[in-house]
């Protein structure tokens, strides 16, 4: 079972706290936007910038009912939605937090904790940038280069 599968919190609430969170932590900027596919969160901290992606579910996916047998109504198909939508950023919240209470708590650094959400200067993330090399080094067993001048 999905963490807040079953969670009534909204998600403007939910979007609300992890401003609170950021704000109580040290973040300096934050910003958020969606489309039908994701909504994106920015914010600022230890002369960072940090994005986050979250993939939202898609309407589509709750025409039918979870055994795949039968069509869902209509409000049904939207009640789904938005459950699994609150879901979605409950987990994001948690997971913010957490990241943010590890590195208060001494656990881990913040270059540690937020390394793959670091964004670059073309928007992309360093996790974005490293896990297709990540995954040719696990497929070959070869280090890449670590600057192609070094050849």
């Amino acid at each position: 079972m999905k963490y807040a599968s079953q969670t009534s919190v909204s998600v403007e609430k939910s979007k609300g706290e992890i401003e609170r969170i950021l704000a109580r932590y040290g973040a300096q900027k934050f910003l958020y936007g969606y489309d039908q596919q994701e909504a994106v969160i920015m914010f600022t901290m230890n002369e960072r910038h940090i994005k986050f992606s979250l993939p939202l579910p898609s309407k589509e996916d709750f025409k039918l009912t979870p055994s795949k047998k039968y069509e869902r109504h209509p409000d049904d198909i939207i009640k789904a939605w938005e459950q699994a939508c609150r879901q979605k950023w409950r987990a994001l919240a948690l997971s913010i937090k957490s990241r943010l209470e590890d590195i208060e708590s001494g656990i881990d650094t913040f270059e540690n904790v937020f390394m793959s959400k670091i964004m670059l200067p073309d928007g992309s993330t360093i996790g974005d940038y490293m896990s297709p090399q990540i995954e040719a080094v696990y497929k070959t067993g070869q280090m890449p280069q670590l600057l192609s001048w070094m050849k």
